[in-house]
């Protein structure tokens, strides 16, 4: 075969350290721009970004030539170091050291987003870490609880 063809769609979660509450309303919109295009500046088409208080959602397509692994450490700490610039209220910002990446088919994209796009109401009715622990046994991670929160 001549051509590599990838389209892969990834759900990508993770949070503040110690899931403090920094993503104020005030910052929310101008951090999930800003996480969409370091996304985008890797090749990775951003579909959806959103969150909450302590935690963010990208919605991407992952590029051919990209490892989730560079993309999360390209964005979490470009972000990291932008956020420091805007106030002294977020010069002790730090995103936790892991994430969780979940494959999503293409013909649940349009749910994801839907379900991206509607943190505050999830968070009307749980916490971050029951709606992560949902996420881990939805997709059958297998995982120690003890080294989940940071």
């Amino acid at each position: 075969m001549g051509q590599s063809l990838v389209q892969n769609y990834v759900h990508i979660i993770f949070s503040t350290k110690n899931h403090q509450k920094l993503i104020h309303p005030t910052i929310e919109n101008e951090l999930f721009n800003y996480l969409g295009g370091s996304c985008k500046e890797l090749g990775c088409q951003p579909l959806k970004v959103g969150g909450y208080l302590d935690h963010v959602h990208i919605l991407c397509m992952l590029a051919k030539n990209v490892t989730i692994v560079d993309l999360l450490k390209n964005i979490k700490s470009s972000s990291s170091k932008w956020i420091k610039t805007k106030g002294n209220g977020f010069k002790d910002f730090y995103w936790q050291d892991g994430y969780g990446s979940f494959t999503v088919n293409p013909s649940e994209v349009d749910m994801v987003s839907d379900y991206i796009g509607n943190q505050y109401y999830h968070h009307k009715k749980m916490t971050f870490k029951e709606e992560y622990l949902k996420f881990l046994k939805k997709y059958k991670v297998d995982f120690n609880e003890k080294y989940l929160w940071d």
